[in-house]
C-alpha cells in the first residue's frame, strides 16, 4: 500500500492525497525535529502536559503554526484521557488547549468539525492518530487512540458522531498515522482481555508466558470496518514511532520521559 504521509518539511508530514482532494484542507503529523526543547524533549516537543519548559513548547507550537499556516489561536485540543468521548468543534472552541493544557476540552479524545479556520489537534508518542474526512458533508476529525481508547471504541464513536452529522460511513475516508507497530508493542493478558474474541486472531500474536504482540493499527481497522467504513477508504502508514527513532518520540522506547508529536487537521479560511 502506498504511504499516505509525505514529508513536507523537517518538522511535518502531510496526508497528500486528501490535500489534493481539497486544497483548503491541511492534515498531517509532526516529527520530533526542528524545535527548541532540550533533553529529554529534543527538540520539537508539542505537548504541554509533559514536564517541558512552557515557553519552549509555545515557541515550538508557534513555529509549527507558521509552517502549516494556522495561527496558534485557532488550534483546539482535547484533554486526552484515553476514553471515547467525541466533541463537535465550533468557532467558540478556538484556542482551547492552544497555549494552556488546562483549557483543553475536558474528557475529550476525539474532535470533529466542518468549519473553516479551526485546526483540530491531538498529541501522540506511540498511541494511534486516526484521521477522518468525509468529502460529501465536508466533516473532518481526529482521534487519539491508545489501547484503552481503541478497545473501548473511539473509532466507533467517531463514525457514529460523523453519521449523526449526516455522513454516510461508506463515504468516510480514514488515515491511520504513525504509532507503535505490532512488532514493538508487547502487552499482557490484562490488555488482551479487553479485545473481543473475533478480533483477537486478526490483531494478536501470542509470545508465551502471558505476553502478546498487539497490532493497534489493524485493531482500529477492524473496528472501522464493523462500522461500515470501506476498506479501500482506509489508508495506513508504514511509519512506526518506536522503530523510527530519528523521526519520532516514543513513550515506550524512552520509558515515558519524552515529548509529543502533534496530529492536526483543519480547513483554511
Amino acid at each position: 500500500m502506498t504511504e499516505p504521509f509525505r514529508q513536507q518539511t523537517g518538522m511535518n508530514f502531510a496526508i497528500a492525497k486528501w490535500q489534493r482532494l481539497n486544497p483548503n484542507l491541511k492534515a498531517g503529523f509532526t516529527t520530533r525535529n526542528g524545535g527548541n526543547s532540550e533533553t529529554p524533549f529534543v527538540s520539537l516537543n508539542l505537548g504541554l502536559h509533559v514536564a517541558d519548559d512552557w515557553a519552549k513548547v509555545i515557541a515550538n507550537r508557534r513555529k509549527l503554526a507558521e509552517t502549516v499556516q494556522f495561527p496558534l489561536e485557532s488550534w483546539v485540543s482535547g484533554e486526552q484521557i484515553h476514553q471515547t468521548d467525541v466533541h463537535t468543534v465550533t468557532e467558540e472552541d478556538k484556542g482551547k488547549g492552544a497555549a494552556n493544557y488546562t483549557t483543553s476540552l475536558k474528557g475529550i479524545d476525539g474532535l470533529i468539525t466542518n468549519q473553516t479556520g479551526i485546526l483540530c489537534t491531538a498529541f501522540f508518542a506511540d498511541c494511534v492518530p486516526v484521521y477522518f474526512f468525509d468529502p460529501v458533508t465536508g466533516y473532518i476529525g481526529i482521534a487519539h487512540a491508545g489501547w484503552k481508547g481503541t478497545v473501548h471504541g473511539i473509532c466507533q464513536k467517531m463514525v457514529e458522531a460523523l453519521h449523526s452529522a449526516d455522513a454516510d460511513p461508506a463515504d468516510i475516508r480514514v488515515t491511520i498515522g504513525p504509532c507503535i507497530s505490532r512488532d514493538a508493542y508487547e502487552v499482557d493478558e490484562h490488555v488482551i482481555g479487553h479485545i473481543p474474541g473475533d478480533l483477537r486472531e486478526k490483531t494478536v500474536t501470542p509470545r508465551g508466558n502471558n505476553r502478546f504482540l498487539l497490532d493497534l493499527k489493524q485493531l482500529n481497522i477492524e473496528i472501522l470496518l464493523q462500522q461500515g467504513v470501506l476498506r479501500h477508504n482506509i489508508d495506513v502508514t508504514n511509519y512506526c514511532t518506536f522503530r523510527d527513532e530519528l523521526l519520532f518520540f516514543s513513550h515506550r522506547r524512552e520509558q515515558g520521559q519524552t515529548g509529543r508529536m502533534l496530529g492536526y487537521i483543519g480547513y483554511e479560511k
